[in-house]
Formats: structure tokens, C-alpha cells, sequence
């Protein structure tokens, strides 16, 4: 008996398929009629009787659908004698009984109320179809477990087990089999998945586990070992998923693949869809395998007078899809479809029809009439869009291209007046042209592109100093101790006071404060024309005093020794500075730019410097010290934007012998920004410390008193520069304003 067991979500409607005999042909007879369809319980198993006018030579071949649940059994030469179609039954599991005759075949339909496993037997001129009772969940699974009967009568060695990585991470588990009479129970147990290959033994070194957890696909080890008289195969996925198992010849697969967690999404790439099916033939013609296929999915097939040749085959829960493609790669077939319409042949047939419609395609092409359409535009430049239809380069913005979309014989002539495009071509490339100008033509999308520069500065200086200096008093005088000072001269190094009074301390302040000053001699005149006259030697033989770079003028604290004689004077000065600074700068160029479109600003100084010639003469050149933001944007399909950003931030620098320096801070790169988002694509922090001590040797190490003999300066300055870039979509015309 041959068996095609089919699981799918649809029933055809029995009365608009043609039927083919499956498997071995039997013995047809004219006269033989279907008289009668009866049903039974006999010993808990429900019969269903069908009684016919003379006996059957082979059992009827069929398939079982589980949703809806049904049976179908097709007989060849026998005809519907009943005198209807429709035999309602309703006892069981049997709901009704259809019978339809299509030429010199009938298929007989059970309809169940639900899905269960069958069996065939023929007793003189009845067949009996027993029903599996459905009874409890357990049996239903153990009914599900049989993939294929075991037809050998010797213990046979498996030859080899493998693991391959399928399409789309499904995970293959591939047993070479002795031939292809090897028994196959399948099913699952707990969360693994058993096969068991009857009559079967397992060489030594197949008895192995592998590990393939790395590969990422559900299955993450495959035991095999020897049960009985049985290969026991375990196999352990993880997570959720699904398996489909299936026969070629000697080669039985078994596939895992994660179960999806939205069941209408599409399967993309390499993977199947179709509604799922399960075929058992032995040595079925290809014509009558692919006709079944077409009674399932509802297409129409145009078969091939080439297409010959049988097929072993055996698929448990496979899309149906995917077991035509097993189906044309057994047998080098392809396919091509139109509307719901599937045309097999072989590949190189195809190939050569569809060689020979493209040259007719071609020669049509030279001998059609042409016509002329205009276009009139009204986003993109004429000129463009001629550039892209004849396959030249496109500037201004465009994408370079250098497929000609018209023919050979087409033109195409664009008028930047009215912006108007004016082809002639065929009617065929007309129409291509139309469907890429209302592609090109229209709005481009665009954005504002903010930048934000934000450079502080925080610098702090501390000085701390000393001026160490005495001398030597020497004075000549023509008058007592009090001096009456009439009359006054100021000359260069000589500093004179008069007319007054001038007491013995007021003198020597006068003296010290003149010799500070840098005086060389003080001469007083009284009345009489009596002077005196005192000069002073000084000399600072410690001098360090506090200074920094920004050359700010310290504070200072100065104390003067003298004896009581006015002889020898000692001078000493303390200075300190402290400067703290604090500042900011923030640029803000922005800039509105199509998609896809390059868009500059810039500002700033351009520094002229003298560069020579090759004749020997000088000639002024520009070097440029600018804020500059370079941006391409381009707006991605979930409304994200990339932005290729270059970003210069130039100032003058110091002066040099060759011109002014530039200092130069300068950012490029490419990010992807949200709408409306803000990044910070770059940032320089720079901090300077230091810390400058100038001593006299040894006075200067002395504790305490070493401060006398030394200065110390302490630098610290911190400097941070940050860009910011928002991207921004304008949807309004006002927002760009």
C-alpha cells in the first residue's frame, strides 16, 4: 500500500482538480463503480465500507489534511455508481462522505471530525478503511511518530550522521542510510526530539555525542547510540522551535529552526512559507509527484514533455514550497511562474526558451516605431535627469550613474528654459522612463544642521619675590644741621630740594628715597648759597622679584635699614602676584541643506604673507584663520540622519619671522543622529601645570630664612573645547526661516 499523508491549513475542493494515478499502476477496469459507502464500529475501531462492483487489484493510493481533517482516496478506472456526491454519515468520527468523479477517476472524500491515522484493506469486492481512534492526546502523538515503515529483513549499519548549518539558522541533523527501506519513527519526547531507525545498527565510531552549540542554531547536542535493534538518535534544541523531517533516496534530514514569534511575518532570504505537507512515495513518477503538489497549493502546473524519471521520497511537516525545491533539485528541474501558473522544465530547456524570447525581445525593438512624450519638471533639473536617462555623469548634487535606461535608438533633449525633458524611445522604455521621472521628480527632503563650539578657559598664576640691596652714604656740607633750603634744582641724577627747612630725619629719608630712586647724589642749598651734597651708593645684589608671563605688575613691600650716622643703608622689597582668569567662547554656525547635498559656511581672517617666485620676486599669498563647518546629510528610511561633518575651528596665532601661526582645531567624521538629537562629536581638553623656582645656591635652601634668597612662580591652566551638532528635519517652510 502507498500512502501520501498531507497537513495544511486548506482543503481543495475536490471537483475542480484533475487526478493522477499515484505509484505503481494497477489494473484498470470500465465497468468497476462505487455502489455503496457504509460505516461501522467493529471492536472500538471505526470501518467505513466501500463496496464496489468488482474487486480492486491494489489498495487506493491517498492523503490525510489535517486541518480540516479529512481522507482522500483516489480510484482509478472506477466510476461513481451511487448517483450522488454527497453522503451525510455523522457517527464517530466520520461527519460525511464525498464522491466525486473526474473522467474515468473517482477520489472518495471523508470528512472527520478529527484528524486520526488510517488503514487500508481489501476484502473481495469492498475495500475497509480503518480509522485510529482519537481517544486520547498520547495516541494521537504515537500515531504521529511513524515516518516510515521498515520493509528489510537483515539488521543493516548506518553509514554516517553529520551536522550541517542550513539557511536562515536552521540547524541539519543528516543520516546516511544503508538504502531506502530503513524504518523511521520520529517524535518528540519532553522538550528533545527521538528518532529511531528500526532494523538499524550503529558502527563504533558513529557512537559518539556532538556538540554543536556553536554553530547558533537551536540544536545544541545529537546522541546517538545502539537500542536493541534499534539506533536510538536524541536530539536536545533549546529554546522555541520546530521540526520538519524528510527522505531523498538514501539520505534522510531532519530539520530544527527557531519557531517565529510573529506567525504572519514573511520569511525572508532562503527560507520557506508554504503550508505544511508530509509525502511518503517509493519510486513515484515525477509527473503524478508534482501533480499532487498541484492539487494541494491550488496552482496550475505545465509540465514538460522532458520531464521523466521517478523519485523515492519521504517528507514529514515540510513546506510545501520547500518540498517542490527538493523535488527540482533531485531532478535538475527549474521553474517559472506566471500568475498562478508554475511551468517545470528542465534548467537548460528553460534557459534556452528564455534565450530565445530575449533575442526576439531584441529584434522587436529595432523595428518598433518610436515615440516622443514630454515631461515637464518640477523639482529636479532637467538637465540632470537627461544625464541619468542616457547613462552619462551627473553633477550638481546627483548620484553618478552609467546605466543607459533608453534603448539604443532612443534620445532624449532637455530644455532648461521651461525645465522640460522631451524622449523619444519605444513605447516599452516609455513607460520605464515614466516610472523613474515620477520616482526623481519630487520634493527633497531637508535639513538644518546646528553646530555649537564651545571652548572655556581656567588659568590661574602665582608669583612670589624678593629684592635684596644696601649701600654706602657719602656727604659733604657747608651748613649746620638744620638747613634752610631757598632754592631748588632737579637735574639728571641729582636730585635737589629747596627752599625750606630740613631736620636730620627728614634728611636721610630724602637721601634714602632719592638713592631708591636711582640718584646718584642729592645736593641741598639753603639762603646763603651754602649746599650739602650726599651721594649714595646702592646696590641690589639679591634681586628676584615676582613676575609672570601675562607681565602683570606685582604688589610690593619694601623696608629700609640704615645706622644712626646716615653711613650704610640696607634695603629690602617682597613682591607677590596672583592671577586667576576665567572665559568662554561659544560659535554657533548653522546651516540649511537638501538630502544627500553638501552644504559649506565658513568664516573668519585671511593673514597675507610674502612668498617667492620663481623669478626671484616676492608676491603676497592668503592663508585663512576660519570657523568652518562642512556637513552632508543624508535622512535614513526610519527618519534617523547621517551626517559626514568636517569642522574647523582656526585662530591667529603668535607672530613669527615667516608670518602669524595658526592654531588649529579640526574635527571629521561620520555619525548617525536621531531628529532633533544632539551628539557631541569631538572634544580637546588640555591642562598645563607648573611649578618655576629661582634661588640663590645654598642662602636659598635655608629653612625659614631661604625665602630671602628665592622666587617661586605656579602655573595652572585648563582648556576644553566641545562640538555639538543637531540635526533637525524641516517639515515647514517656516521652520527654516
Amino acid at each position: 500500500m502507498k500512502q501520501v499523508k498531507i497537513t495544511a491549513a486548506k482543503w481543495l475542493r475536490a471537483a475542480s482538480v484533475t487526478l493522477l494515478t499515484l505509484g505503481v499502476a494497477a489494473v484498470v477496469h470500465a465497468q468497476n463503480a462505487i455502489e455503496s459507502v457504509t460505516s461501522s464500529m467493529q471492536s472500538g475501531a471505526e470501518v467505513i465500507r466501500v463496496d464496489l462492483t468488482q474487486p480492486l487489484t491494489a489498495p487506493p493510493t491517498g492523503f490525510a489534511i489535517q486541518t480540516p481533517a479529512r481522507i482522500a482516496l483516489d480510484f482509478p478506472g472506477v466510476t461513481n455508481g451511487i448517483g450522488r456526491s454527497a453522503i451525510d454519515i455523522n457517527q464517530g468520527n466520520l461527519r460525511s462522505v464525498n464522491v466525486v468523479q473526474a473522467g474515468e477517476r473517482t477520489r472518495l472524500v471523508l470528512n472527520l471530525k478529527q484528524a486520526t491515522a488510517y488503514k487500508t484493506e481489501i476484502q473481495g469486492k469492498s475495500l475497509l478503511v480503518l480509522l485510529e481512534p482519537v481517544a486520547g492526546p498520547a495516541l494521537v502523538a504515537s500515531q504521529q511518530g511513524a515516518f516510515a515503515e521498515n520493509r528489510n529483513r537483515d539488521m543493516l549499519p548506518i553509514r554516517d550522521v553529520d551536522f550541517r548549518l542550513g539557511p536562515d539558522r536552521t540547524g541539519r541533523v543528516i543520516v546516511d542510510l544503508p538504502n531506502n527501506q530503513v524504518g523511521v519513527d520520529i517524535r518528540q519526547q519532553g522538550k528533545n526530539l527521538v528518532v529511531e531507525f528500526t532494523k538499524s545498527t550503529l558502527p563504533e565510531g558513529l557512537r559518539r555525542r556532538l556538540d554543536v552549540a556553536d554553530f547558533g542554531t537551536p540544536v545544541q547536542l545529537i546522541t546517538t547510540q545502539q537500542s536493541g535493534d534499534r539506533v536510538r538518535m536524541v536530539i536536545e534544541p533549546t529554546g522555541e522551535w520546530e521540526h520538519s523531517a524528510y527522505q531523498s533516496e538514501n539520505q534522510f534530514v531532519v530539520e530544527v529552526r527557531a519557531r517565529k514569534i510573529d506567525p504572519t511575518k514573511l520569511t525572508r532570504g532562503p527560507g520557506y512559507s508554504g503550508e505544511k505537507l508530509s509525502l511518503n512515495f517509493q519510486n513515484i513518477e515525477i509527473r503524478s509527484l508534482l501533480q499532487v503538489i498541484a492539487d494541494f497549493t491550488n496552482f496550475n502546473i505545465v509540465t514538460s514533455d522532458s520531464v521523466t524519471g521517478s523519485l523515492t521520497l519521504r517528507l514529514k511537516d515540510v513546506p510545501w514550497d520547500q518540498a517542490l525545491d527538493i523535488i527540482m533539485q533531485a531532478k535538475n528541474l527549474g521553474m517559472r511562474k506566471n500568475g498562478s501558473v508554475l511551468w517545470i522544465a528542465p534548467k537548460d530547456e528553460i534557459n534556452a526558451k528564455e534565450k530565445v524570447e530575449f533575442e526576439a525581445a531584441a529584434a522587436i525593438e529595432t523595428l518598433e516605431p518610436l515615440r516622443t512624450q514630454s515631461y515637464q519638471l518640477n523639482y529636479t533639473k532637467a538637465a540632470i535627469v537627461q544625464q541619468q536617462l542616457s547613462g552619462g555623469g551627473v553633477s550638481g548634487g546627483g548620484a553618478g550613474t552609467t546605466t543607459r535606461l533608453l534603448s539604443a535608438r532612443g534620445s532624449v533633449i532637455a530644455e532648461t528654459r521651461t525645465n522640460q525633458l522631451f524622449v523619444s524611445d519605444i513605447p516599452s522604455r516609455l513607460v520605464q522612463v515614466t516610472e523613474m521621472i515620477q520616482k526623481l521628480d519630487v520634493p527633497v527632503r531637508q535639513v538644518l544642521i546646528e553646530a555649537r563650539i564651545v571652548e572655556a578657559s581656567d588659568t590661574f598664576g602665582k608669583s612670589l619675590g624678593v629684592k635684596l640691596g644696601g649701600g654706602v652714604l657719602n656727604s659733604t656740607s657747608s651748613f649746620g644741621t638744620q638747613p634752610v633750603i631757598t632754592t631748588g634744582v632737579r637735574t639728571a641724577g641729582i636730585n635737589t630740594y629747596g627752599p625750606g627747612t630740613l631736620t636730620p630725619p627728614t634728611l636721610a629719608n630724602n637721601i634714602i628715597n632719592n638713592a631708591l630712586l636711582g640718584a646718584t647724589s642729592t645736593t641741598y642749598t639753603n639762603s646763603t648759597a651754602n649746599s650739602s651734597t650726599a651721594s649714595f651708593a646702592n646696590s641690589n645684589f639679591i634681586n628676584l622679584p615676582a613676575a609672570l608671563a601675562s607681565g602683570a605688575q606685582p604688589g610690593a613691600f619694601a623696608l629700609s635699614l640704615f645706622s644712626s650716622n646716615l653711613s650704610r643703608i640696607l634695603n629690602l622689597e617682597i613682591s607677590a602676584l596672583e592671577e586667576d582668569g576665567k572665559g568662554k567662547v561659544v560659535s554657533s554656525p548653522r546651516v540649511v541643506t537638501a538630502d544627500q547635498t553638501k552644504a559649506l559656511i565658513e568664516q573668519g581672517t585671511e593673514l597675507p604673507y610674502q612668498v617667492a617666485t620663481s623669478s626671484g620676486a616676492t608676491s603676497i599669498a592668503f592663508r585663512k584663520a576660519n570657523l568652518k563647518l562642512e556637513v552632508t546629510p543624508q535622512i535614513t528610511p526610519e527618519g534617523n540622519i547621517i551626517l559626514t561633518l568636517d569642522v574647523n575651528k582656526d585662530t591667529v596665532g603668535q607672530a613669527t619671522t615667516a608670518g602669524f601661526a595658526i592654531n588649529t582645531k579640526h574635527v571629521q567624521t561620520e555619525v548617525l543622529v536621531e531628529n532633533g538629537g544632539t551628539v557631541v562629536i569631538g572634544g580637546i581638553f588640555e591642562l598645563t601645570e607648573a611649578t618655576d623656582e629661582t634661588r640663590v645656591p645654598v642662602l636659598g635652601e635655608v629653612p625659614y630664612l631661604g625665602g630671602l634668597f628665592r622666587t617661586r612662580n605656579r602655573t595652572a591652566n585648563k582648556t576644553e573645547m566641545l562640538i555639538f551638532i543637531t540635526p533637525k528635519m524641516i517639515t515647514d517652510r517656516n521652520a527654516a526661516r
